[in-house]
């Protein structure tokens, strides 16, 4: 009982604490949404075309990251009852992620093959967050002496009469030992 109360206050604090940063971030944000906007507007006929692009790409990183804040603040203020399950595309969570991650995929010469991908009911925010972050780790930890492949597919599997899309990723990477896998993925 003390240790389930004790989780449950660590939970609530967590959850403030991510409301609190979240909400703290956004007026910073706005101010560099705002500015980046204005410069792209009044200042476009003195920059050349790689500043205008830079512009764009600083405008959507910013519309980026008030997406990232948006989720984080649904998540803060939602219970573990209130996550709304969507039955969603994953082939467009794994789009828009491939946008999020569009400099470092061309820098690292990256390719990412992905097969058709399933429908899953799944909370829409979280696996967005879990596939960026598996996609980056692979960018990140590939190996420095080849572009980095990462391969993603999905089937369905059935067991005990439920159907569930089993969700694969692969890379070239420089992987990692075994033994470290559960505190890789502890998080």
């Amino acid at each position: 009982k003390e240790n389930v109360d004790s989780l449950d206050k660590m939970n609530k604090e967590l959850q403030s604490f991510a409301y609190i940063s979240s909400h703290d971030l956004q007026e910073p944000l706005r101010k560099i949404q705002i500015f980046s906007s204005a410069i792209a507007e009044k200042e476009s006929q003195n920059l050349s075309d790689s500043g205008k692009d830079y512009f764009s790409r600083i405008q959507s990183a910013a519309d980026r990251m008030q997406t990232l804040i948006n989720d984080l603040l649904a998540y803060s203020r939602a219970n573990v009852d209130a996550k709304k399950f969507e039955n969603v595309d994953l082939n467009q969570i794994i789009l828009d992620v491939k946008s999020d991650l569009k400099e470092e995929i061309e820098t690292k010469k990256a390719t990412i093959e992905v097969d058709e991908m399933c429908k899953a009911n799944i909370i829409p925010f979280q696996m967005r967050q879990l596939l960026y972050n598996l996609i980056s780790n692979s960018l990140k930890f590939s190996d420095s002496t080849k572009a980095p492949h990462i391969k993603i597919k999905s089937t369905f599997v059935t067991e005990d009469g439920k159907t569930q899309c089993h969700i694969q990723i692969q890379d070239n990477g420089i992987g990692f030992d075994q033994k470290y896998a559960d505190k890789i993925f502890e998080l």
